[in-house]
């Protein structure tokens, strides 16, 4: 027994050990690094970059080019529509294209995505709001949904009970529309704080893509047709002020889409790759282009996407420096550790991983 209790100490400081030296020896070794704000420019057709030097804020283009402040917010209209509004400065034109400060604030979204969003457990209950009520504001419903290997089922939250009649209702109007259950992936945006409501993007059980939502206190539900190579994974469902895109989408080889609002069209963005399993997503739009940042394990990629037709207009490659020699040196002096967290998921438990 006292063997026992000697084998077990040792092993539980060896533990601790593996977890607590790594950190430390990263935490004094490692130097931070946040890469500097970097947008596309559709003014200068340039990626436009702001970082802190040693006496003041760089404003510069990856063409060499050196910008004030004041120009700096010149060539980011979109960006800085409120800065340039209150300066008098805002353009009458931008691209030759005749504008005003509030069709420019509504052509304007962020979007963003992390691992974490994915690869976290849903808690599987959803509220579906009234998407024409009427009314300005938007209203919180007083029921909940759930979905089955054979249905939806509306439950009412005062009562806690299965409200049978509208369960009835929205699953044979889900199966009259063709949807195979179970679901395989739902997305939607239940809050009040948005100009609108779309319901839920359904992925069923034939990855099938399907619009569901309340209107006029009848179920909506529609067939979306996909072009024939694609083969949906992953959706995320938008609502963007400018109501031009119902969601973004990824498929089995991790490319990227846009489905949009009017006529439900397929449209494939112009980047090469993105796995929201693993990789961070950026999105900062206006009605002129998008810049797009993508944070994978290679490093941090930037791209320029044309608005219209989800071209791709440039790309410009940020690779982090923080494999310095103190991190390299560190990868032979504690090759193994243990840590109970992970940048992909919100998990807590022990992970084993090499460091060479």
């Amino acid at each position: 027994m006292k063997n026992f209790s000697k084998i077990l100490l040792i092993f539980t400081v060896g533990l601790i050990i593996l977890w607590q030296l790594p950190w430390g020896y990263n935490f004094l070794t490692s130097k931070t690094e946040r890469p500097p704000f970097t947008m596309y420019s559709t003014v200068v057709n340039d990626f436009v970059t702001m970082k802190h030097g040693e006496a003041s804020l760089m404003h510069y283009g990856q063409k060499g080019d050196k910008y004030t402040q004041s120009q700096f917010d010149s060539i980011l209209p979109a960006f800085y529509v409120r800065q340039l509004v209150a300066d008098g400065r805002f353009p009458e034109k931008i691209n030759n294209v005749e504008v005003a400060p509030r069709e420019v604030q509504l052509g304007n979204f962020n979007f963003k995505s992390l691992p974490t969003d994915i690869n976290t457990p849903k808690v599987g209950l959803y509220q579906l709001m009234e998407s024409m009520s009427g009314r300005v504001n938007l209203k919180m419903p007083k029921d909940v949904f759930r979905l089955t290997k054979n249905g939806i089922e509306f439950i009412d939250m005062l009562s806690n009970s299965v409200d049978v009649s509208k369960s009835d209702e929205y699953t044979k109007m889900l199966l009259k529309k063709g949807v195979v259950f179970p679901i395989l992936e739902i997305s939607g945006n239940p809050t009040t704080r948005k100009e609108y409501d779309e319901g839920f993007l359904l992925l069923d059980n034939n990855r099938k893509l399907f619009h569901l939502k309340m209107t006029q206190s009848l179920p909506y539900v529609r067939h979306i047709s996909l072009p024939k190579d694609v083969k949906l994974n992953h959706i995320f469902i938008t609502e963007f002020a400018n109501r031009k895109t119902l969601a973004f989408m990824t498929d089995v080889n991790n490319s990227f889409y846009v489905l949009t609002k009017k006529g439900y069209k397929v449209e494939k963005v112009g980047i090469p790759s993105f796995d929201p399993r693993k990789d961070a997503l950026t999105i900062f739009g206006n009605m002129f282009d998008w810049t797009v940042i993508v944070d994978s394990e290679n490093g941090r990629d930037y791209y320029a996407i044309n608005s219209e037709d989800y071209s791709l207009i440039d790309r410009m490659p940020y690779m982090f420096s923080n494999d310095d020699i103190w991190s390299k040196i560190g990868k032979y002096i504690i090759p193994l550790h243990i840590s109970f967290t992970d940048y992909f998921d919100n998990y807590i438990f022990p992970r084993v991983k090499f460091n060479l």
